[in-house]
């Protein structure tokens, strides 16, 4: 069982765009893995590490191989610092240190897929749960980690929402890390002030303010949708304001399907957008790796939906700007049922997941519970983001923004290609990539994901 649930997730990972992370060294035969996928996998001793790192359980001592996503300031200061602190202050006696390989984003993806394939990945990576830490764990990659969650006291500091998102079946798989991450529009309220505009609390009021900012020459929305997933934000909200968390999730269970008036309502909707010039020119071409996004804002773009991370990367790349940044939830849909108080995002901008055993587990795992101490939080702050952390709290004004909103959300809908299974959410970002530059029709765009969606549970049943 545990072969076929590899062969099925490199085949995922291979075809995947997707942002999610990678797995350990490919198990032995001895491992086995039980029918239901459970997380009883995860702990047996059988899956391996990279392999210059020793041992599968490296109670010897060695290399830690760690793989992230932190190329960028102020990530890899933040997460470099508990790297360091550990080979300082913990590496002479333990006969371990962390060798920290950072990647950029979508290319951190395709190396993962690679290193998977090859069976060389690393002994703890980044990763964003959802759909896919549930195939780690089914494929014996991810370790069980309740023990040392109790043991390092670190329920008691993360809160219950953010370690909820990393439990499968009762075990927790993932550490949440650096921030709590919901998707919002941003924009400069000194400009918005000076234009005399409001922020809107519907979509028609979104739309009247778009239509002015073209007739003022001003591009609405700034966007860089060569990655697919940032595209996938405006559809992910439209089809939540028009029918709910429950769509997606009613697909992936099988009681639902994907094509329903919802995205139709999403994909015409988006189209429309185009068609009246709300996106930049070659929106799809366009970037957010080379913050391609933020540049079309600081240039005077109207808005831009994107994850709640912007805060920090703004505030360290462009401090004018930041001294006048805001943040307003997606507006809401007049005569929906649905309630229009959900937000799409992630209580951990990234997780930390482990693929070894013994002593270098728990070495491995004293490293990340460092990103959960006073110092790196206060250091995370101070960056701009906002920690799943129960002691953290933020008097940033674009912070207090967004928590004016997330405070009252009825709920949180994890990213659709989080959330998703990988072959599925990679049809998913791909097909409504093609909405942007209206090359596909809504109806189509919805056919294909549910296609890939049926695909999976025909092959996934038992």
């Amino acid at each position: 069982m545990k072969k076929k649930w590899l062969s099925k997730l490199v085949a995922c990972m291979l075809v995947a765009t997707m942002a999610f992370t990678g797995c350990g060294k490919q198990p032995d035969a001895a491992g086995g893995n039980n029918d239901s996928g459970s997380g009883d996998t995860a702990s047996s001793a059988d899956a391996g590490s990279s392999s210059d790192s020793g041992s599968a359980s490296g109670d010897e001592g060695g290399t830690i191989s760690f793989w992230d996503i932190a190329t960028d300031e102020p990530d890899k200061t933040l997460y470099t610092w508990a790297v360091d602190k550990y080979n300082n202050e913990e590496s002479a006696n333990s006969g371990f240190k962390i060798e920290q390989v950072a990647t950029v984003n979508d290319q951190y993806k395709e190396k993962l897929a690679v290193a998977m394939g090859a069976g060389e990945c690393p002994d703890m990576y980044t990763n964003w749960t959802g759909g896919s830490l549930v195939e780690y764990v089914k494929s014996g990659y991810a370790k069980d980690l309740t023990a040392l969650v109790d043991q390092y006291g670190l329920r008691d500091k993360y809160t219950e929402a953010s370690l909820e998102q990393a439990t499968i079946d009762g075990k927790i798989y993932a550490i949440p890390i650096k921030s709590t991450s919901v998707a919002c529009f941003f924009y400069d309220k000194k400009m918005w002030k000076e234009k005399g505009y409001e922020v809107p609390k519907t979509i028609d009021e979104l739309e009247k303010l778009c239509d002015k900012m073209v007739k003022d020459g001003i591009t609405p929305f700034a966007l860089a949708n060569q990655a697919q997933w940032t595209g996938s934000m405006y559809y992910m909200y439209l089809v939540t304001r028009h029918g709910g968390p429950e769509i997606v999730k009613n697909a992936y269970d099988g009681t639902g399907s994907l094509v329903n008036d919802s995205t139709k309502y999403a994909g015409d909707k988006i189209r429309e957008w185009a068609e009246k010039g709300y996106f930049p020119d070659g929106v799809n071409s366009l970037s957010p790796d080379n913050g391609d996004d933020r540049a079309l804002l600081y240039q005077g773009a109207g808005m831009m939906l994107h994850g709640s991370w912007q805060v920090s990367s703004i505030k360290s790349e462009n401090e004018d700007f930041y001294a006048n940044l805001g943040a307003f939830p997606f507006p809401e849909l007049e005569g929906s049922s649905a309630d229009q108080s959900a937000v799409v995002g992630t209580l951990g901008d990234t997780f930390i997941s482990f693929n070894c055993d013994g002593k270098k587990l728990e070495e491995a795992f004293k490293m990340v519970a460092m990103y959960s101490t006073d110092e790196w939080m206060n250091m995370d702050i101070d960056s701009g983001n906002l920690p799943p952390l129960k002691a953290a709290s933020s008097s940033e004004p674009a912070w207090q923004d967004i928590l004016s909103f997330l405070n009252t959300a009825s709920s949180v809908q994890l990213w659709w290609d989080q959330y998703l299974p990988a072959a599925v959410a990679d049809v998913h970002k791909s097909s409504t990539q093609k909405l942007f530059d209206e090359s596909e029709s809504a109806e189509d765009v919805a056919k294909d994901q549910q296609d890939a969606m049926d695909k999976w549970l025909s092959e996934n049943s038992k």
